[in-house]
């Protein structure tokens, strides 16, 4: 049975595929080969389509606001980049304003080239670790677009270290940004997207997996970004019936990003562009919030469910052979 559009906020943006998802959801499943099967795959993608009673539009991200952790840079740019061009609202967050020495970008660079690309963006200073920035934060994008629709918990910190070689305060910024600044960013903007008429939550996070070998070389690290697959978890299941969407998202090959050459052997030629993250992301954001929640997506399964297997375009390196993202066999 179709799911009825609720009431709220930019109901004339929706992403179009509300009406006939189910009558093309029993046959997708069929033929849909992901490891995801809650997918619903959306009229202009499937290829074993029934007879619609009417043609339903592309899906798009036009009109909505997204709340993007992170996005000076790397995925969470590429993320904000690809809604801009359906024409999006993009709150930009982050702590950098004035150019970093190592890392490209700030959030009014950000802002700028979000802005090119056709979509308005909003740029505000925040320190996802503070309390009253990240509500302060949510209440001026509010103020600003009238509400949101999206939040993307994209901001983390990384340390690839053994227990010995922890020093506290990595471990503090680890777990004040990944888990607690998923968890404080998703408190706050909760109110607001239970107002949207297709709200989503997108964790940047791996699924769970506890088996030893993803915790003895980078304790601390796993555990912080478990916390952020743990509120996948645990929201989509407490905001099911409020319709609001939980999910995960990671890649299966290393992303090279800014962030990844400053890790000594991390090989960012082997991987691929955030390109394909934010491809997988759009996807996922389009699709009816009721109905996909609770998953942990890896980008190429996103994509080859949406009928798209050629992922050349995305490789840093043409014909370099792919290196695994971490939690990633």
């Amino acid at each position: 049975m179709n799911q009825p559009v609720p009431e709220g906020r930019n109901s004339k943006a929706q992403d179009g595929v509300l009406g006939d998802v189910a009558e093309y959801d029993s046959e997708c499943r069929r033929h849909d080969t992901s490891k995801h099967h809650s997918y619903r795959i959306s009229p202009s993608v499937c290829r074993h389509p029934k007879k619609s009673r009417y043609n339903a539009p592309m899906p798009t991200l036009a009109g909505k606001t997204l709340f993007i952790t992170g996005t000076s840079r790397g995925i969470g740019l590429a993320i904000a980049l690809r809604a801009a061009r359906d024409g999006a609202n993009i709150v930009v967050t982050g702590k950098t304003t004035e150019p970093h020495p190592k890392l490209p970008g700030t959030i009014f660079t950000a802002a700028k080239e979000i802005e090119a690309a056709g979509g308005k963006a909003l740029p505000i200073a925040m320190d996802i670790r503070s309390d009253e920035q990240v509500h302060a934060a949510v209440e001026q994008a509010v103020r600003h677009f009238g509400g949101i629709d999206i939040l993307v918990n994209n901001a983390s910190a990384i340390s690839l270290t053994g227990t010995l070689q922890t020093p506290m305060k990595r471990y503090d910024l680890m777990m004040g940004i990944n888990v607690r600044g998923t968890y404080l960013c998703s408190q706050a903007c909760l109110p607001h997207l239970a107002k949207a008429a297709n709200p989503h939550i997108l964790n940047l996070a791996p699924p769970l997996d506890l088996r030893p070998k993803w915790f003895a070389p980078n304790l601390a690290y796993t555990m912080s970004k478990y916390g952020m697959s743990l509120c996948v978890l645990g929201m989509a299941e407490e905001f099911r019936k409020q319709g609001i969407a939980v999910n995960a998202l990671w890649p299966r090959t290393i992303i090279a990003t800014a962030a990844l050459q400053v890790i000594p052997g991390a090989e960012p030629e082997r991987g691929r562009t955030p390109e394909i993250v934010a491809d997988a992301a759009w996807h996922i954001l389009t699709r009816d919030s009721r109905s996909t929640t609770g998953n942990f997506f890896i980008d190429d399964e996103v994509l080859a469910a949406a009928g798209v297997t050629d992922l050349s375009r995305y490789a840093v390196q043409p014909g370099a052979r792919l290196k695994s993202d971490i939690f990633i066999d």
